[in-house]
C-alpha cells in the first residue's frame, strides 16, 4: 500500500568526501525517467572525465519501484550498494546520486570502499532541500449542467482541486483528490447517478 505522501529532493547538490588520499565526490540531482537518469550520468561523466570510477544509485517514483545501482568497477556492492542504501535510508525517491573517485595508490579495501561511497552520498543529501509530496489521483466528472450545484458541492465538501472545467450543455470537470480520500469521493459521486466519473491518472 502506498502512502499519501513521499520525499524527494528539489535541488541538486554535492557532497565530498575523502579518504587516505582518495577523493569521492557525490553528485545528487532530482529525476523522473530512466531518460533522465542517462542524461545526468553523462553530464557527470563529461564533467569528471578524469575519475577513475563513476559509480552510482537512483530510485524513481512514488512507490519506489524502479531501484537500480552500479558499481563501475569497483568490487561488488561496495559503492552502488552503499549509495542506494543512503537513498533508501532518508526515505527518498526520485533521485539519482552519482558518486566519482579519484585514487591516489593507497588501497582503502571493502570496509573503506562501503564507508567512503556511503558517506560522500550522505554529504550530498545533508545539502538538499527535501520536500513532501502528496499522491493525488485525477479523475472526471461529466454530467449536465442542471447537475453543477451537486458536483460543485462535493468539490467544497472534500476540498477538492480543481484541474480542469468545460462548461457547456455537456461539462466536464477534471479534479484532483488525495489518495486515502479517493473511496469516499469516488463513492459521494457515484450516489448522484445523473453523473459520470471515471478515474484519468495518478500523480
Amino acid at each position: 500500500m502506498l502512502n499519501d505522501t513521499y520525499k524527494e529532493v528539489k535541488n541538486h547538490t554535492t557532497g565530498i568526501y575523502k579518504e587516505k588520499g582518495s577523493k569521492f565526490i557525490a553528485y545528487s540531482y532530482p529525476v523522473y525517467s530512466e531518460q533522465e537518469v542517462k542524461e545526468k550520468l553523462e553530464k557527470v561523466k563529461k564533467l569528471e572525465y578524469a575519475a577513475r570510477h563513476h559509480c552510482y544509485g537512483y530510485i524513481l517514483h512514488a512507490d519506489k519501484s524502479v531501484q537500480r545501482a552500479s558499481d563501475d568497477g569497483e568490487p561488488s556492492s561496495t559503492a552502488g550498494k552503499p549509495i542506494l542504501g543512503q537513498i533508501l535510508s532518508n526515505d527518498l525517491t526520485n533521485l539519482l546520486i552519482v558518486v566519482v573517485r579519484y585514487f591516489r595508490g593507497v588501497k582503502l579495501g571493502v570496509p573503506g570502499l562501503i564507508r567512503s561511497y556511503k558517506t560522500a552520498a550522505a554529504e550530498a543529501i545533508l545539502e538538499a532541500t527535501i520536500i513532501i509530496k502528496t499522491i493525488k489521483e485525477h479523475y472526471v466528472v461529466s454530467f449536465n449542467y442542471p447537475q453543477m450545484n451537486d458536483v460543485m458541492r462535493l468539490v467544497k465538501e472534500f476540498e477538492l482541486e480543481v484541474v480542469n472545467t468545460d462548461f457547456q450543455i455537456k461539462c466536464k470537470l477534471i479534479f484532483a483528490v488525495q489518495k486515502s480520500k479517493t473511496k469516499l469521493v469516488v463513492q459521494a459521486y457515484k450516489k448522484t447517478h445523473e453523473l459520470k466519473i471515471k478515474y484519468i491518472k495518478t500523480v
